[in-house]
Formats: structure tokens, sequence, C-alpha cells
């Protein structure tokens, strides 16, 4: 049987789909099951807020370091690898998708492409604490274990993440808030996008689920984002090659297939062209993360 990427999930910690843990001081061990899990996906979004400390991470072919006081976060699905923590103190929340809310997501979803840890000042630290600190007291069996605890839960975790939108919103001169009808139409295409791309491979697939022509999708994505459709669909197919080129050992023909090509050789020719190498080269050159 070939090695497939390990994706982990929430569902042997808890049942609620929410995990609250507070860091004290940590440094990467071998008791550390949060960060050293080696190369792997999660199954749920992942929020870590960093008050003190310096931690550093493989994400899909980059290093992310954060440090200070900073705030970064991992999509669902993304590859990753703990490299360093050092006397790490702040907070670790994961969580369902589904119990986030849509307007919040989009942010985090459009975000994907070049994503970075963002510094943040005193009053976002002050915030971030106490309502990290309520979500903590408030994730017990006791409150979600009822509809109206619950709720209430959820909507601290709302609060706690629509900060984080807010603040990587800003970061990237984006808004989640009054937004044109282009881009809240781009944010749904590029979302789309991520959950279909082994299906669904051209613009006009997208553009019919969303009820409006391929040419004004086209036109759509190239005012908001200066890329075409087209584009953003095969960056999708490229970096998921990538993750199973470098974290598996399927054969460029598997791969092909599990990305929904009937024609590998097809597959090989497009990977080439994007990256100026065929697949087998870019595994060779990756070997060492095997």
């Amino acid at each position: 049987m070939k090695k497939a990427i390990p994706t982990y999930d929430l569902n042997s910690i808890t049942r609620h789909g929410i995990l609250v843990e507070r860091i004290e001081k940590r440094t990467t061990g071998n008791e550390d099951n949060l960060f050293d899990k080696g190369v792997h996906r999660d199954s749920h979004y992942i929020f870590t807020f960093l008050e003190s400390g310096r931690a550093k991470m493989m994400v899909d072919f980059k290093m992310i370091e954060a440090h200070d006081t900073s705030v970064f976060f991992l999509l669902p699905g993304q590859v990753h690898e703990g490299i360093l923590m050092e006397k790490v103190s702040g907070w670790f929340i994961a969580v369902k998708a589904e119990l986030l809310p849509d307007t919040v997501r989009s942010v985090f979803e459009e975000l994907l492409i070049d994503i970075q840890p963002v510094s943040v000042g005193h009053n976002w630290m002050e915030k971030l604490n106490a309502c990290a600190g309520m979500l903590q007291l408030s994730c017990t069996e006791e409150m979600l274990g009822t509809k109206e605890g619950f709720l209430v839960v959820q909507s601290l975790m709302n609060a706690f993440t629509g900060m984080y939108a807010i603040i990587f919103s800003g970061e990237n001169n984006t808004g989640i808030f009054n937004e044109s009808r282009g881009v809240q139409l781009a944010r749904k295409f590029r979302i789309l996008v991520r959950k279909q791309f082994k299906s669904l491979k051209s613009p006009s697939g997208y553009a019919e689920l969303l009820n409006i022509s391929p040419g004004y999708l086209t036109e759509v994505m190239r005012e908001v984002t200066g890329k075409s459709a087209q584009h953003w669909i095969h960056q999708e197919i490229l970096i998921e090659s990538k993750r199973l080129l470098s974290f598996t050992q399927l054969t460029v023909k598997e791969i092909a297939y599990e990305l929904g090509y009937s024609d590998h050789t097809y597959f090989s020719r497009l990977f080439s062209k994007a990256e100026g190498f065929p697949p087998s080269e870019f595994r060779n050159k990756n070997r060492n993360r095997q």
C-alpha cells in the first residue's frame, strides 16, 4: 500500500470540535503532541497566538517563523511540519471548519497564497488574551453539553477568529465588510476551487455553480486578483501535486489519477509548463522530506 500524508482531526481529543490550550514557556519536546507530529495535515483550522518566544514551521514548502507578539493560522488540508518552538507563551486554538461563520472563513481562504505571521500591538494582545481566556473557561463539558452553552462557546470562538480576520484583512488591505460584488464573487470562486479542483478543471464549471457566465468570471478574477480564473484552478492542482510528490510514495501516474486526470501525460505536461521541470524532477529535489 502506498504511503499517504497523515491527516489528523479533533475527534480523538474532543467530540465538540473545539480545542483551546494555554501555552506557557513551551519548548518543543517528545511529549509535545500539539506541535511535533512530523509532516501532516489537519482537517481543522489552527490559530496560534504568540505572546513571547519563537516558533518555526514548514507550511506547503514555505518556511514560516513567528516571534514575540504575533498571530498566525493554518487552513484545513495544508501540509505542515513543526520545526522549532522556543520558550513560547500564548494560545493554541483548533476548531472544525463548519463551526466558523462564512464571512470569517472567506478571509482565511482568500489568504491561502503566501500566508505569513502578523505582529500585533498591545491593544490586540489584550483583546485576544481576554477572549481566549474566556473561551478556555467556557470550554467545559457542562457548557458544551447544552445547546445554550455551546452557543456561548461558539460566539466566543466567532469573536476570537473574527479578530484574526480583521487583523489579517488589514494586513492584506482587504475587508470583510462592504465588499464589492466582484470581490465577494472572487472569494466564493476561490473557496469553490479549493473544494472541487479535483473534479472541476474549467472556469465554465465554476461559473455555472456561481450562476454567472464564464466570461464574467474571467473578467472579475482578472480585475480583483490580476490573474485568470484558470490560474487559480491550476494553483490548487499544483500545490496538491507538490504535496503528494514530496510526502507520499505515489507514482506520478497515481498522483495524476488522484487529482482527477485520466491522462497522466497531460498532467505531467501541465506541471512541467508551470514549474519548468517534470514532476519526477521535483520529487527528486524534495526526496529528503519523505
